[in-house]
């Protein structure tokens, strides 16, 4: 993608015609950009996928405040949370429970 240097525009691509080599040229004004004949368009951009990394580690999670909230998993009484915005402003914000049971430590929202 390139963006014309006058203006800013994106330059869209122009196919070669009679004796004019292909060119890249911009809508909104008269910048033009001719391309030499051994430049290859690519089409496909390989893309690498990234490992998903957790917003709260277990062990900042653990570091939070505490509340009287009953775990679905082993119902222990207690459970350590932190409060994230998630959607836009006007709607509540997502609370991320962690059981404060040792061996459980079940994650859930609400």
């Amino acid at each position: 993608m390139e963006f014309c240097p006058t203006c800013g525009s994106m330059l869209q691509y122009e196919l070669p015609h009679l004796d004019r080599p292909s060119r890249f040229a911009c809508p909104s004004c008269p910048y033009v950009c001719n391309m030499e004949s051994r430049v290859k368009i690519k089409r496909k951009q390989r893309l690498v996928k990234k490992e998903i990394q957790p917003i709260f580690t277990q062990d900042a999670m653990m570091d939070g405040p505490q509340t009287e909230v009953t775990c679905p998993n082993c119902k222990f009484g207690k459970a350590v949370y932190h409060e994230l915005q998630t959607r836009s402003a006007d709607e509540p914000m997502t609370i991320f429970y962690m059981c404060a049971n040792k061996n459980c430590k079940h994650r859930w929202n609400e």
